[in-house]
């Protein structure tokens, strides 16, 4: 396999970057001592500084050694996003442990294949997820259980007044701390005492144990270390020259937990001394007003939430001014919606790819220069990437051919925790095979075109759902629409569009399809056609294609 098909024609991501070998909490370190005094962490009023997030993150480290947890170990942290979910990443890191960041939506038997496979010695949770789960929890032998609640990140008088609030809510559990494996999150900061680990090895050690998002499948346990996941901060801040002398504001509406959110929310903003606005839930009238109030420049986050958002009245109104771009991930982002964002904002946004394994960020679409709608853009610094054929894995296919994304670089991860043959299939002679299936035009982008998992063998043919969903998105009745293959007795697999329709729009199967056959194929035509009001998702805006598919057993008679 060639080391990249092809390079992009006047790529200004191609740049030849120089990386530091250093913990990752050096970015924090180097915010306190040059911009001590600048807000790290704005939440309902409350500001802590970055000499005060260090301060306090070195804190939290001494209380986590206190309790045990040394470098090597694994501490996990269930946590909306919020301070304290800033302030434990960073404790964390500061032990040497590798921080678990672990999706706070998780159900029982969910939570607990995680804990079974990570093995935290610590957990850091919030008050109503310790009650959800505390049966669960109660059944592994974690040594240390540190509990918060959300008026722990509230300013006086806000932290006060909050408990009133949700005790009249039911939203205040009564929580009996036994001063020894149960505890309140602030007795893990012992007075006068810090710690910062001084042996970390930037290569060797990891930052995060990051688990997949299961959209496929079970989900795994990303091993990335200090040093993956500093590369990417640089190569990011190469890409969008961000700078720490130029005061900027992220907007925390990606989920923390997330890697995507963790690395361009969190890290990126630690990395240039910007302050970080956390918001806890997507209800689009309160981002608004969060947005209005803290007047973020760079807002990282996904299609479905640019669109809600500029549909706001606020939005015509200026609510949305102040941010110079965005970056987008997730999914494409229709051209009407992007050019009706860029008129009421004049901000860019920027379409990009990434993944767990890869930090996350591999591709982007260049601030300056060419930028593709619909495509993923160019590969970040140093990262190489191809596209390969999906039987072997071995020949670069030509421009515009379809084949499996390959990349490599130093954001690429260590491997999976505790499963060597899934790592050997991922990470092939340095090559991660991502499982998407790309193609490349003559100008050196990328684009993302499915899922090697969610292509649709019907009758021997290959059918590509998203070629499938793009036809479905040109009718103007249709809101969102996604497609998968379900079992067919005769052609193995068969085509099942979900659709869900705009406001006030009535639809019918046979308009579907018919709309569908004027523009593909008739062996891409759904067999099935299924009306919703929404379509399962994560917390980032992925439809959930293992979802649909498992509800499909069997083929059922589709609604008209």
């Amino acid at each position: 396999m060639t080391d990249r098909a092809g390079p992009a024609r006047n790529d200004p991501n191609n740049l030849d970057l120089d990386y530091e070998s250093i913990p990752l909490f050096a970015y924090l370190d180097r915010a306190a001592e040059t911009h001590g005094g600048r807000p790290a962490v704005s939440f309902h009023g409350a500001i802590t500084s970055y000499a005060k997030l260090r301060r306090q993150a070195e804190s939290l480290a001494a209380g986590l050694r206190e309790k045990g947890v040394r470098k090597g170990d694994r501490v996990a942290v269930m946590l909306p996003n919020t301070p304290q979910a800033v302030l434990t990443w960073f404790g964390v890191l500061k032990t040497g442990a590798a921080a678990v960041m672990v999706n706070p939506l998780y159900m029982e038997m969910e939570l607990k294949r995680l804990l079974a496979d990570a093995a935290p010695k610590a957990l850091v949770i919030l008050d109503l997820l310790y009650e959800k789960h505390k049966d669960v929890i109660a059944e592994f032998d974690l040594e240390t259980i540190a509990v918060t609640r959300i008026a722990d990140g509230l300013p006086f008088p806000k932290n006060l007044l909050y408990p009133f609030k949700a005790k009249r809510e039911g939203k205040y559990p009564r929580l009996q701390f036994d001063g020894g494996r149960l505890l309140p999150f602030r007795a893990l900061f012992p007075k006068n005492k810090r710690y910062s680990a001084d042996d970390i090895d930037p290569a060797g050690d990891l930052a995060a144990l990051q688990y997949t998002g299961g959209v496929t499948g079970a989900a795994k346990g990303v091993m990335l270390t200090h040093a993956n996941m500093a590369a990417n901060l640089r190569q990011c801040r190469a890409v969008l020259r961000v700078m720490p002398e130029k005061p900027e504001c992220f907007l925390g509406l990606l989920p923390y937990f997330h890697i995507y959110g963790l690395t361009v929310c969190v890290n990126l903003a630690v990395a240039v001394s910007a302050v970080m606005a956390p918001i806890p839930r997507f209800v689009p009238a309160e981002v608004m007003a969060a947005i209005m109030k803290t007047r973020p420049t760079v807002f990282p986050g996904t299609p479905s939430v640019y669109t809600t958002l500029m549909r706001r009245p606020e939005a015509a109104k200026g609510g949305l001014s102040g941010i110079r771009y965005c970056v987008s991930g997730s999914a494409p982002m229709a051209v009407d919606d992007m050019r009706r964002f860029h008129e009421l904002t004049n901000a860019q946004i920027l379409e990009g790819y990434g993944l767990t394994e890869a930090s996350p960020i591999t591709h982007l679409n260049p601030l300056d220069g060419v930028r593709k709608p619909g495509s993923i853009g160019l590969p970040f610094p140093d990262t190489q990437a191809a596209v390969v054929d999906m039987e072997t894995g071995e020949r670069t296919t030509a421009p515009g051919s379809r084949g499996e994304l390959a990349v490599k670089g130093p954001q690429v991860m260590l491997g999976y925790w505790n499963r060597p043959r899934d790592t050997a299939d991922a990470l092939r002679n340095g090559w991660l095979h991502t499982g998407d299936i790309a193609s490349i035009d003559e100008d050196g982008y990328y684009f993302i075109l499915d899922r090697k998992k969610d292509l649709i063998i019907s009758g021997g043919y290959n059918v590509y759902p998203r070629e499938v969903e793009e036809a479905l998105l040109t009718h103007p009745g249709v809101k969102e629409a996604v497609a998968v293959g379900v079992p067919h007795k005769t052609r193995g697999e068969a085509v099942k569009v979900y659709i869900v329709p705009e406001d006030g729009a009535s639809l019918t199967r046979r308009e579907v399809t018919d709309h569908v056959r004027e523009r593909l194929a008739n062996y891409k035509i759904p067999k099935y056609v299924e009306f919703r009001e929404s379509l399962p998702k994560n917390l980032v805006g992925k439809v959930l294609r293992r979802v649909l598919r498992e509800e499909n057993e069997t083929p059922k008679r589709a609604e008209t």
